[in-house]
């Protein structure tokens, strides 16, 4: 817009005339700061106009100008919009006016500064004093209030067509602002009601916080102001309609016989349209004056009173001695006649119960398992579901099978069906203990009852499978895992694939290293070497040396297991050869052989009954501070029977028989046919009846060889 054709002839003229050394009504105009801070006088404007102006025009909203200049002048805090101007006082319509005329003054002389950058501040306040005077002029008349309303700005006299629109834009710009600045403070106290505040905490108790709080807040914030808004407007109708009609009179006055009857005055009654139906109560879209929270808020009501902590009742007098003698008592006592006589004195409630029971389990864990045990069966103990699963987590936990078993019998005696932590805590219980035909039925229950086992079941019942040897059927639980995208452990196929490694299943072993590597778990030391024994255990030394030599290729470094390993894979088909090659290969990259490595040659040179060099082995092993591996002793007891050193087989066989329990139906068979091809018959149907004792099988080639050698009746003196 062109601000310098602004002002039509007759304003410059006046302008030239202006005399800034005058007293003007308004000489506050010309304050440095221009902040309006004297009231106008009030001659300038009356109430009435006050009222035309500001109170009943629709003016239109203008979007905010990129001219806008804040001040430093305080804003005056406005009365409801229902408020009668004619109630209010002089002071209140001065502030209200100042503001008005603060605001406006403010902005306009931006405005004109923007387009007179050459004029002076005199100047530029004559300008203003002028166009003030006209806007104070016509608030007067009423015609400020026509041009406020009308959609387009109507041309004036004394300015021109772009100065006048430019009055109307910023009047109703300022006007708006006050709007605004009133509508804000109503607000402010709206938020701070007793009906917001109430709903506020209802909603912070029920979960809401943070943004979603606040908006909630200002929202009903605003629905209470519109409220009471409408009912204000509502309130200046009714004002209005009396104020017409003035004040109606019925009056009647009946004459009967003598007596004259007047009758009373009837004023018109007038009130606020009653509210019909039931108040709605929505927070966040969620009805809560719908009956059925009724029923809930009961229900909650019912689960507190059994959820929320209850303090203990008081012990004393006799109850209290019986206490003390409870808790005083030994393991192998029947506490049953004193809980009864507790119960009698105290009629305990649940949280008596386990006040005892913890005060019990402080003082003696072992008589806490026995009087948990029986205060399951008390009534009032309100024994749940849950007690029970405690108490079976808790014998497990201690390896008490036996207690788990027949707190689990009673459970089902009472009728009371396992749940999922119930379920979940057998098959943890019998897979540790290494029962894999009841850690099966545990499993399968679990699975009838409809739930669905969750890692560490899966876990377990692979890790029991493991254990029991079917390596197999371990991995079919992994791939039920995968086909539900629960991601086994790594220790899970680390597992499965050292018990294939063991069983020499290559097979099972590549597909569990294959599976490996799809999960993302790179090949590591323990798994290559894992391959290199199943491949061993096999029988297959070329794939034993193929895994190997990859191994090195990735990067990892083979260590003394590993090593053992694969000379164990050459050994199987007595391939001394390369065996020997591989480890002078080693030895000139800086591998020396460990304890594993030389039990692996001691064991084969045994064998070959190659007994010096097998003794050179022995006396590396005791370089190393350290004491021959349990097999290393089975194979000197079959080297030395075998070359008829009585002394030497002595030895290794007492060392061999003073851990028969570790030894294994290969490890028996081994020794008893080397006792009887060094011709000690005696000592080897001995020790074949300690296998039997062991509940170990024998084979049919040992027992052909048995019978055999009680044929021949080839006998040295025994050993023993």
């Amino acid at each position: 817009m062109n601000l310098k054709h602004l002002l039509s002839r007759q304003t410059i003229k006046g302008l030239s005339r202006f005399n800034g050394r005058i007293l003007s009504p308004y000489s506050y105009i010309y304050k440095d700061s221009f902040a309006i801070t004297t009231p106008i006088s009030h001659s300038i404007y009356s109430s009435g106009s006050y009222d035309s102006t500001f109170q009943n025009l629709a003016y239109p909203k203008l979007a905010p100008s990129s001219n806008r200049y804040a001040h430093s002048l305080p804003e005056t805090k406005l009365g409801g919009s229902g408020t009668d101007p004619e109630l209010e006082s002089d002071d209140s319509d001065e502030g209200t006016m100042n503001e008005f005329l603060s605001r406006f003054v403010w902005i306009m002389r931006g405005k004109l500064m923007e387009v007179y950058t050459d004029c002076d501040k005199q100047t530029i306040d004559g300008m203003l004093l002028i166009i003030v005077r006209k806007v104070v002029s016509e608030m007067e008349k009423g015609g400020l209030e026509q041009m406020l309303g009308a959609a387009v700005a109507a041309p004036s006299q004394d300015f021109s067509e772009d100065l006048w629109k430019t009055v109307w834009e910023v009047s109703n710009l300022v006007l708006d602002d006050m709007k605004k600045a009133r509508n804000k403070e109503k607000m402010k106290g709206f938020l701070q009601s007793e009906e917001v505040k109430e709903m506020s905490r209802f909603a912070g108790e029920i979960g809401i916080r943070g943004d979603m709080l606040r908006e909630l807040r200002f929202k009903w914030a605003r629905e209470k102001m519109e409220e009471s808004e409408f009912y204000q407007s509502l309130e200046h109708l009714r004002e209005e309609a009396q104020a017409e009609e003035g004040e109606v009179v019925v009056g009647n006055e009946e004459v009967i016989g003598d007596d004259l009857v007047e009758d009373e005055k009837k004023e018109k009654v007038v009130s606020l349209p009653k509210r019909h139906g039931k108040i709605r109560y929505k927070i966040y879209g969620l009805d809560l004056s719908d009956p059925k929270w009724t029923e809930v808020a009961d229900k909650v009501h019912e689960r507190v009173e059994i959820i929320w902590p209850q303090e203990p009742k008081p012990i004393s007098g006799k109850c209290k001695l019986i206490t003390e003698r409870i808790l005083n008592m030994k393991e192998e006592d029947d506490p049953s006649p004193l809980l009864d006589e507790w119960a009698e004195l105290l009629q305990p409630s649940r949280i008596d119960w386990i006040t005892l029971l913890d005060r019990l389990k402080e003082n003696n864990s072992h008589l806490y398992f026995k009087v948990a045990e029986l205060v399951l069966s008390k009534e009032s103990f309100q024994t749940n579901i849950r007690d029970y699963s405690k108490l079976i987590d808790v014998h497990a936990k201690e390896n008490r099978l036996e207690d788990a078993e027949r707190i689990l019998k009673k459970m089902n005696e009472n009728d009371i069906l396992p749940d999922i932590l119930t379920s979940t805590v057998v098959v943890h219980m019998y897979s540790k203990a290494g029962n894999l035909e009841r850690a099966k039925e545990a499993f399968e229950g679990l699975r009838s009852q409809g739930f669905q086992p969750d890692t560490r079941v899966y876990n377990s019942m692979i890790m029991a499978y493991v254990n029991a040897g079917q390596p197999k059927l371990g991995e079919s639980l992994m791939r039920e895992m995968e086909a539900r995208d629960i991601k086994p452990t790594k220790e899970i196929y680390m597992s499965l694939l050292q018990s294939f490694a063991q069983r020499g299943d290559v097979g099972g072993a590549q597909r569990i290293s294959t599976t490996m590597q799809f999960a993302g778990f790179q090949p590591s030391l323990e798994s290559c070497t894992l391959l290199v024994e199943a491949y061993g255990q096999a029988g297959d030394p070329e794939q034993a040396r193929n895994s190997f030599d990859y191994m090195i290729k990735v990067g990892h470094r083979p260590d003394d297991r590993c090593t053992a390993s694969m000379i164990a894979a050459y050994e199987k088909k007595n391939l001394l050869d390369k065996a020997l090659n591989l480890l002078l290969q080693l030895e000139k990259d800086g591998f020396e052989p460990g304890v594993a490595t030389y039990a692996v040659l001691v064991d084969w040179l045994g064998k070959l009954q190659l007994v010096d060099e097998a003794e050179q082995l022995l006396g590396k092993i005791a370089e190393q501070g350290e004491a021959p591996p349990f097999k290393v002793h089975v194979s000197l007891c079959d080297m030395y029977s075998r070359a008829g050193v009585e002394k030497k087989a002595l030895q290794a066989l007492g060392v061999v028989e003073a851990k028969k329990e570790q030894l294994n139906p290969e490890d028996f068979e081994r020794i008893i046919k080397g006792l009887i091809a060094g011709g000690f018959v005696q000592d080897a149907r001995r020790i074949h009846g300690v296998m039997e004792t062991q509940g170990l099988t024998t084979s049919e080639q040992l027992k052909i060889t048995l019978m055999s050698s009680q044929a021949v009746g080839r006998e040295r003196p025994t050993l023993r």
